[in-house]
């Protein structure tokens, strides 16, 4: 009872931060640049945000690109809401709502750019369809990115690394930025350290990283 008690606490505190949780998003879908951002700047989001620590480090870098964190589970969408409040970042925001349902937030080529980090792997086979690099989840991307957008994924897994990268060729998007050992790469002076990925450095392991473009 006291995880149930601990979600009804996270979510009365959600429905509460409205300048960073948003209400009922399909009211915003096509136009969050123009109504919710008031802009006309570049969309990215991120997946699984949990904490929202990589979201809003993103924010403070790159002031000039809106961002929406998405996240199922309320407790630890509180605490990135709260981060949020305290970094005060006007060009982010979070949406506490599934995966699966993004065609329903975001129009036909309304995002520029999907950051998927660190996700549970689901290392057994019969699993496979749960990983969001797989063609089920890659089909939905497809439908919100535009022509040349990109997904960027990190993993600690080498075998959904491996998995991901067979997914993406498969359908269709072109790969680029690919390493096997991230912190030892061309790309580890911009990359944007998650809570997760400092626990792994720590622990030794190899971080991998991946963009794929979509070019319709």
């Amino acid at each position: 009872m006291a995880r149930i008690r601990g979600t009804q606490k996270a979510l009365e505190l959600l429905a509460q931060m409205t300048t960073w949780i948003v209400d009922e998003p399909e009211r915003y879908r096509g136009q969050w640049r123009t109504s919710f951002f008031q802009n006309d700047h570049p969309l990215h989001i991120e997946l699984g945000t949990g904490r929202g620590g990589f979201l809003l480090a993103l924010a403070q870098r790159e002031k000039e690109t809106n961002f929406i964190g998405i996240e199922r589970f309320a407790p630890v969408l509180a605490k990135a809401a709260k981060h949020a409040e305290e970094t005060g970042a006007p060009n982010v925001a979070f949406l506490h709502e599934d995966v699966t349902r993004l065609p329903a937030f975001f129009s036909v080529g309304e995002v520029d750019r999907i950051y998927i980090n660190f996700v549970d792997p689901w290392p057994k086979k019969r699993h496979a369809k749960r990983r969001l690099t797989h063609t089920n989840y890659l089909r939905l991307y497809k439908q919100i990115l535009r022509e040349g957008g990109s997904i960027v994924l990190k993993t600690d897994n080498e075998q959904l690394f491996e998995f991901s990268l067979n997914e993406f060729a498969e359908n269709r998007f072109q790969l680029r930025g690919i390493t096997f050992d991230l912190h030892h790469s061309e790309f580890a002076a911009g990359n944007v350290i998650t809570e997760y990925e400092r626990r792994f450095i720590e622990q030794g392991k190899q971080i991998y990283r991946c963009e794929a473009i979509w070019e319709g």
